[in-house]
């Protein structure tokens, strides 16, 4: 994470950034980076570090599935897909997720009481 040294990426927060990722179509390591980076303006950088080992205990959940391909640039590269347990948790965590965004705004939102 680069841009905002505040912003911490939960485990939570980064599985369902990835899966809402691979939601618009079978992508690799480097094209979940860059989509999310740009999404986020910057926001978001996604280190290989967190990224990978995601990726893996997302496989062996079996919210993605994996198969090797050929890279924009014809190197060899592994790509990731949605599988459908995946899109279902990508649901019930984006209900999730907006449950906390929602409760969270009311806190940071809400006026101080008086004593």
């Amino acid at each position: 994470m680069a841009a905002d040294k505040d912003v911490d990426l939960i485990q939570g927060t980064l599985n369902v950034l990835i899966l809402k990722t691979l939601s618009q179509g079978p992508m690799n390591g480097y094209g979940i980076t860059r989509f999310v980076r740009e999404a986020t303006a910057g926001g978001i950088e996604i280190e290989e570090g967190a990224l990978y080992p995601a990726l893996h205990r997302m496989e062996q959940r079996e919210w993605i599935a994996a198969e090797w391909g050929v890279s924009e640039n014809n190197r060899r590269a592994k790509y990731y897909r949605l599988t459908p347990l995946g899109r279902k948790m990508l649901r019930a965590r984006t209900e999730s997720w907006d449950r906390l965004v929602d409760a969270v705004g009311k806190v940071l939102h809400a006026e101080p009481r008086r004593a």
